[in-house]
């Protein structure tokens, strides 16, 4: 029985690594995200900055968890056999749910899921002991739970969202107030001045987040007059703010006017390190703290020569376990690799990003009552101080708010920063301070959670939440905030179902578990390699970048042959579908027809930005585009209405068509699948001619008024189920609309042809 312990010491091993890997994917946005989305310097200089951060972090890593050896439950209430179960439990929950909300690109926390699964998978083996044991309650479970710092753990990360929402949010609009969107006009002595709070707030997170829990924080230095780092830090807070301070701007001072250097994007590499420096000294305990753990536990029990059984674990509450430096910096590597080459840490980041964003971007998530509520309330508040504030006041703030004007074509957009670079240093700044606050206090605020609201009350308070995007980004931030309530539900939850289901049969349960995590990581892996390599599809629907109308001609062509082409996909496997009762089929078609429906969406919202970078020579290419974009919306609704009547029909078990009525539908379809194929190869071969010998050819349309009558006549004198008609008669009459539709674009776009070619002869 004792080789399994020594397997599962193993198996922690491996999982501490898969941690590593889906633990920074995730944890990546905590200090990339200002950054990037400034773009105060290229990605790959940042990245490197960063990887320095992460790399010097786990060098200087505190080592030992204490969390997981003390800090949530009390070891000595458990027996060696009963912490190894809550240690693989805990770590087999933590990659599945870890990767689960990289896959959503969502960030939540790893202090939060390691902390909670502890909990979880703690309280489950107590109430495992205690109903073991005649003659105890329930109540029991609170000797084996340290109920104080647990309480203190959940409290300082609640406090922690509404904190540093608050404080992001003032502090960056007093900063915008005094610097406003032309900072880099202003005086030498107020970017000085800026720089110098900055960097003090950032270096004095470095010490103390960064620096303080290492070894070298205890050691005496003659230069602190025989004391030791942790005690000045701690005793000294005043001093070194002040001494800082003065000793930063008069720096920010010299480099400004001598060295011509942007102190901002010093501010934000700076920042940028410390986050990555703290990240990596702090968190990697998060991912390699319980096997270590479980390490250091089986070691005296090998020692101890006692049963599994019997042997106390009163030795993980004595004091801190050094970690060897060579481990710390091989978990380094794999974070500072995975820093480089992980997707699904850039998927996280854009999340961020998108939500924090200055400009336009394709929203993410729909808005809710919540989000509808908050913003009208913000609404009120804001018209509210309007009201209060003197005129002339208000016309100064608002002066000081109004962005520069940059118009660009929608594609375009991208190359644009989500924010300034002024924005990008109140984040870092704002996060480093309350980070640093908590620490000095011991609170154990969660780093990511800290980024991001500043990020979001910065957005707020910067004004990127307009009244056309609003209801969107706030319900982003409530579906993430929703996510880490859900992070801790689910850690307590699973790790606590973990640690039961191990219990019952170790020996069994152990490679079974094993084995169904890995192989729910590694189907995570492959679906999402393979969906990022369709990013962009052969026949996905591409914007319209052209500036005069016989461009906008050749650059339709490309769309209409791709809406016809999966159009005709659709229609016959919904006709498919129906005829074989394949709900399955059915349900591939509706995702592919929302799908191409949100692509003709998309092509509408960029309406905009078409119209304004066309020629003033070519404007009548406007009218075009839009009767275009009104058909293929027009095709796609038609389709819309066919998949759903028939996914609904056969969803509800109904009976199945006639087979009179089947055979005419694939009749339909086949002579439909032919119309299209020739508009299609119309278009792909830009052979425009065919598009009038296409539009004389009615056999389609009379075909499907000769079905409409037979059915007619099919009802009034056959027995016939009133659901089956009423499907058959609104595919024939939903099929005729999207004919309809189709000759009409047909139409649009030969006449459009012909004016524009003769215009060129």
């Amino acid at each position: 029985m004792d080789n399994i312990y020594l397997l599962m010491i193993a198996a922690l091993v491996i999982l501490a690594i898969t941690d590593l890997i889906v633990g920074v994917s995730n944890d990546a946005v905590n200090f990339l995200n200002s950054a990037i989305g400034s773009k105060a310097v290229s990605f790959k200089t940042i990245m490197i900055v960063a990887s320095l951060g992460v790399a010097v972090g786990a060098i200087f890593s505190s080592g030992m968890m204490e969390v997981a050896r003390k800090g949530i439950f009390n070891p000595g209430e458990f027996y060696f056999n009963e912490i190894m179960i809550i240690f693989m439990a805990v770590m087999i929950t933590d990659i599945l749910l870890l990767d689960f909300f990289n896959t959503l690109g969502l960030p939540t926390s790893t202090t939060v899921s390691i902390v909670f699964e502890l909990l979880g998978a703690a309280v489950a083996m107590a109430l495992i002991k205690i109903y073991s044991q005649d003659g105890h309650g329930i109540a029991e479970v609170l000797h084996y739970i340290n109920t104080e710092k647990a309480l203190e753990i959940i409290l300082g990360i609640l406090l922690s969202v509404v904190f540093a929402f608050s404080i992001g949010g003032l502090v960056q609009w007093f900063s915008r107030l005094l610097l406003s969107y032309d900072f880099e006009k202003k005086a030498i002595w107020v970017g000085a001045l800026f720089g110098g709070l900055a960097l003090t707030a950032i270096t004095y997170f470095i010490f103390m987040k960064g620096l303080k829990g290492t070894s070298y924080a205890n050691k005496s230095f003659e230069i602190l007059g025989g004391g030791t780092m942790k005690n000045f830090l701690e005793t000294q807070v005043l001093r070194i703010v002040i001494v800082s301070s003065i000793f930063w701007s008069l720096l920010s001072y010299a480099l400004i006017s001598f060295a011509k250097t942007n102190i901002y994007k010093l501010i934000i590499l700076v920042g940028t390190f410390a986050l990555a420096l703290a990240f990596s000294g702090n968190d990697l305990v998060n991912f390699i703290g319980v096997p270590m753990a479980a390490y250091n536990a089986y070691s005296a029990f090998v020692e101890s020569g006692q049963l599994a059984t019997e042997f106390s674990m009163e030795m993980l509450a004595g004091d801190k376990v050094p970690t060897n430096n060579w481990l710390l910096f091989g978990a380094g590597m794999i974070m500072v690799l995975t820093l480089w080459f992980s997707s699904k840490a850039k998927g996280v980041v854009k999340t961020s990003l998108d939500l924090s964003s200055q400009g336009e971007t394709k929203e993410r998530f729909q808005p809710n009552f919540l989000s509808r509520e908050f913003v009208r309330i913000a609404m009120g508040l804001s018209q509210a101080s309007a009201f209060l504030l003197p005129t002339a006041w208000q016309a100064k703030i608002d002066k000081q708010f109004q962005r520069p004007t940059v118009v660009m074509s929608k594609e375009k957009v991208h190359e644009l920063p989500a924010f300034d670079l002024v924005r990008a240093a109140v984040n870092l700044m704002v996060a480093a301070v309350l980070i640093s606050i908590a620490t000095s206090w011991q609170l154990p605020l969660s780093t990511t959670y800290v980024t991001f609201m500043v990020a979001m009350g910065t957005s707020l308070a910067d004004r990127a939440w307009g009244a056309e995007s609003a209801v969107y980004r706030v319900a982003g931030v409530l579906n993430v905030i929703g996510g880490w309530f859900f992070t801790a539900f689910c850690a307590f939850s699973a790790a606590g179902l973990v640690a039961y289901l191990l219990n019952l049969n170790l020996k069994l349960m152990f490679p079974l578990l094993l084995v169904l995590a890995f192989g729910l990581i590694l189907r995570s892996y492959l679906k999402h390699k393979s969906k990022s390599k369709q990013v962009k599809a052969e026949d996905q629907l591409s914007l319209a970048e052209s500036t005069s109308i016989q461009g906008v001609i050749e650059e339709s062509a490309d769309n209409i042959a791709s809406v016809i082409k999966r159009g005709n996909k659709i229609y016959g496997n919904a006709v498919k579908g129906l005829g074989k009762q394949d709900l399955n089929l059915l349900k591939k078609c509706k995702k592919n027809i929302e799908k191409l429906s949100d692509e003709v969406d998309e092509l509408r919202d960029n309406i905009f930005y078409f119209i304004k970078n066309l020629d003033d020579s070519s404007v009548n290419a406007s009218s075009f585009y839009i009767n275009i974009l009104s058909y293929l919306q027009d095709i796609t609704q038609s389709l819309e209405f066919i998949v759903r009547a028939t996914n609904k029909h056969v969803n509800n078990n109904h009976k199945g068509l006639k087979t009179s009525q089947l055979k005419e539908l694939v009749q339909v379809e086949q002579a439909l699948d032919t119309y299209f194929s020739q508009i299609q190869a119309a278009f792909d071969s830009r052979s425009f001619e065919q598009i009038g010998e296409i539009l004389n050819d009615q056999t389609v349309f009379d075909m499907l008024s000769e079905k409409i009558q037979k059915q007619v006549e099919r009802t009034r004198t056959e027995e016939s189920s009133p659901k089956n008609t009423t499907l058959y008669f609104g595919l024939l009459l939903e099929t005729k609309d999207l004919l309809t539709a189709s000759m009409s674009l047909l139409n649009e776009y030969y006449a459009a042809n012909q004016s524009s070619s003769e215009v060129l002869e």
